[in-house]
């Protein structure tokens, strides 16, 4: 009996040693991290910094020569179009009364007079651009129920009309702009005209030719200004643009109308703007690495309610992603992280049965973080992501 007991008791120890001796030969799990594919599609963007800017800017210039009383206007102060007062000018001396100074307020006379002939043009242009606008997304907007044209296509004449319209609203502000111009150097003729008289209500009072907002005020003390002196400058604060410059190896892909995701702007909300205009012609920056780059301007408009953008100012800076390209919606994609080249193709680890599987799959378009999966994956597939040289064939995985 006490002979059995030991035999026992060796046959434990021993069975207790192989399988300690087993456990330590017996190859760790390997901790890797895991993602799968995802359906859904893939935008290709062109990603570059930006800043917002003021679409029109007009800087009111003292019309004539005398001595300009103290601006009482401040940045960011609301203007009212023929109302709100932005300075008053009184004489300096005789000298306004020269024959000289007549001529020359003649002058500007005819040049506003030709500059309003020429904004009515612009205005009258830019009317029928709307009306032509109008009747093509009206005929697109009775076409789309019936599919005889594509989402696309409607899409482009709702652009074309609202760009149309906001091309009318420009236009006509430069309008109202050379009136103003008009009235400022008719005025100035009958100022010369007048007899000099210092008192309060003969001062030449310059008005705001526009409802907006004040940006900047060029000269706030009083003193002798000279005839063109800028004194300030006004903008609507709600009617903003976007100018993104991009590498001009990036700015050949850019097309008009390409939709702009505008991302880290300050907001929540990412907002939406499309591509206007690339311009023809790049400068030279140098960066802050210290490399001299060709850049392009590409300017673009806001899409959607002034509501969602309204604590953006002129010359704010953005982050914009231009979408140049992008994938059908039922596109399988997988981060960038899971792919890596073996020979001339492109391989990821799956994982069965905790398990590392080497799969070959065949690639589409990239963004850089996302990559489109042709072929080789499915969309229930465990990916490991950053792979490692420890990760081959067979190697046990824990996730």
């Amino acid at each position: 009996m006490q002979r059995c007991a030991r035999k026992l008791i060796w046959l434990t120890i021993a069975v207790g040693l192989a399988s300690v001796l087993i456990y330590g030969f017996t190859p760790k799990p390997v901790d890797v991290e895991t993602v799968q594919p995802t359906i859904g599609s893939l935008k290709i963007t062109v990603d570059d910094d930006g800043e917002t800017r003021i679409r029109e800017r007009y800087i009111v210039l003292a019309p004539v020569t005398g001595k300009m009383l103290r601006v009482g206007l401040h940045a960011g102060d609301r203007v009212v179009a023929g109302e709100t007062e932005l300075a008053r000018i009184a004489p300096a001396d005789p000298s306004l009364l020269d024959a000289r100074t007549r001529t020359e307020a003649e002058a500007r006379v005819r040049v506003a007079t030709a500059g309003y002939s020429q904004a009515t043009a612009v205005v009258d242009r830019a009317q029928e651009a709307l009306e032509l606008a109008q009747l093509e997304f009206d005929r697109a907007k009775k076409l789309l129920p019936n599919n005889a044209i594509s989402q696309s296509e409607y899409d482009i004449a709702d652009n074309r009309l609202r760009l149309a319209a906001a091309e009318v609203r420009s236009a006509e502000s430069a309008q109202h702009v050379a009136r103003y111009e008009i009235d400022q150097a008719e005025a100035a003729i009958r100022y010369i005209e007048s007899e000099y008289d210092p008192h309060e209500e003969n001062l030449f009072r310059v008005v705001a030719p526009i409802d907006g907002t004040v940006l900047e005020v060029y000269r706030e003390d009083s003193g002798i200004v000279d005839s063109g002196t800028p004194i300030v400058c006004l903008g609507d604060a709600t009617d903003l643009e976007i100018v993104l410059d991009i590498l001009s190896f990036d700015a050949v892909k850019v097309k008009p109308r390409d939709a702009v995701l505008i991302e880290h702007w300050g907001g929540a909300k990412t907002l939406n703007a499309v591509i206007r205009l690339v311009e023809p012609f790049a400068f030279l920056k140098v960066s802050a690495l210290g490399i001299e780059e060709k850049r392009v301007n590409v300017i673009a408009d806001f899409v959607g309610p002034v509501e969602d953008r309204k604590s953006l100012g002129d010359g704010f800076r953005i982050e914009g992603k231009i979408v140049v390209d992008q994938t059908p919606d039922d596109s399988m994609k997988v981060r960038a992280g899971v792919l890596f080249r073996e020979g001339n193709s492109w391989h990821v680890f799956r994982i069965i049965d905790h398990r590392a599987e080497l799969v070959k799959v065949q690639v589409g378009r990239s963004n850089g973080r996302e990559t489109e999966i042709l072929a080789g994956l499915q969309p229930d597939d465990i990916l490991i992501l950053h792979p490692t040289a420890a990760i081959q064939t067979g190697t046990r995985v824990a996730f």
